[in-house]
């Protein structure tokens, strides 16, 4: 690409942004919203790729710092008091479904992309917009599939999500267990004199157990590995002792113990089968280097935390430095009448761009950690 890519002027970013907010995309329901993207960038002068319902485009050359973001949904609640497809803009607030989480992040990547995209740069920069982030994130798999064809990993990458342009430098992973208890069905009224064994008792005994379940350091940014139960199923009738009582466990995991480590002091302590029902989403720490550096000049003395919400920084492939930033609060993602500033837009592009400036001059310089 070059010069002849158009960037976007602040009134067109806005507006961009209000158009993906009119543009339903819950997941599963991206189709429309890829095509629309994908013509509104190809009119800017940009060549974008479609891969199923994400998008995937790049200019300049050397080594390749990707930014990604979501282009999906959840469906929205009944309590919303607005039409949550209607991009409505109140002092400067706009409020509409997915205005926070992800499409400020949308627009303000895709505007920090035409603006790179117009002049040459000593990297690639890269611009994904992906489907089922909000599911099982297989938009970001198949961009990282793409590009590891093409031999193209990335040497970075930015995650846009609403963290109020502070640096998530650490993101938990997601462990889902499944403990599965197997009693002896029998009547009520007569099971203590059968010996009947009671499936939910023995449920019972091990969710107690696993609650002080020693689960590893604190890691510094992401505290402590946490374990709770979240769906328990027991019984098919009142007066029936039940065969078998089953716990789903949400495990929020940190670098600082392993999975698989994780799954064996569960199987120590319960007495119940433990089922491994995903592993799929590792927890990510952004190590020193030239991505962090950037960063931090992008948004000088931006609070730099932990994150105990999943992204699709949980997909990248190991070893790839990530950090997850954007404009928006992570506090008003799926909420009613969901919300962004007009002005947090604007300095979200402003930051991807700074940041990807500051890349690629550490690239230019020869900087270590730059592949």
């Amino acid at each position: 690409m070059s010069a002849a890519v158009r960037p976007l002027a602040e009134g067109e970013l806005l507006e961009l942004h209000r158009d993906l907010v009119a543009t339903p995309s819950v997941s599963g329901e991206e189709g429309p919203l890829a095509s629309w993207l994908a013509d509104f960038l190809a009119a800017r002068g940009a060549r974008p790729e479609r891969l199923g319902d994400s998008l995937l485009v790049a200019a300049g050359t050397g080594p390749l710092l990707l930014l990604d973001s979501h282009l999906d949904t959840v469906p929205p609640g009944p309590d919303w008091t607005r039409d949550p497809f209607a991009a409505t803009v109140v002092a400067g607030r706009v409020h509409g479904l997915g205005a926070n989480d992800a499409k400020a992040a949308v627009a303000a990547m895709t505007a920090a992309f035409l603006a790179l995209a117009a002049a040459p740069l000593p990297v690639t920069v890269a611009l994904a917009l992906v489907a089922a982030e909000e599911t099982n994130g297989h938009g970001s798999r198949d961009v990282f599939e793409a590009l590891a064809e093409r031999g193209q990993l990335p040497a970075a990458a930015v995650f846009g999500e609403p963290t109020g342009l502070d640096l998530a430098v650490a993101q938990k992973g997601l462990l889902v267990l499944e403990l599965v208890a197997t009693g002896t069905a029998a009547h009520a009224a007569h099971a203590r004199r059968l010996g009947a064994v009671n499936a939910a008792r023995l449920l019972a005994r091990d969710l107690m157990a696993l609650g002080d379940l020693a689960l590893g350091p604190e890691h510094p940014q992401l505290g402590a590995t946490t374990l709770e139960p979240t769906v328990v199923r027991a019984g098919t009738a009142r007066n029936v002792v039940p065969a078998e009582a089953t716990a789903v466990l949400d495990v929020r995991t940190t670098p600082a113990l392993a999975a698989a480590e994780v799954i064996a002091r569960v199987r120590t302590k319960a007495v119940s089968e433990v089922r491994v029902l995903s592993d799929r989403f590792a927890p990510r720490a952004t190590p020193p280097g030239p991505l962090l550096d950037a960063a931090r000049a992008a948004r000088p003395g931006a609070r730099e935390y932990g994150s105990a919400t999943l992204s699709d920084w949980a997909q990248l492939p190991e070893g790839v430095p990530g950090i997850k930033l954007g404009p928006g609060a992570s506090e008003r993602s799926h909420t009613p009448d969901e919300w962004v500033l007009e002005s947090e837009i604007l300095a979200g592009a402003r930051c991807y761009e700074a940041l990807a400036r500051a890349f690629a001059a550490a690239a230019a310089a020869g900087a270590e950690g730059i592949a």
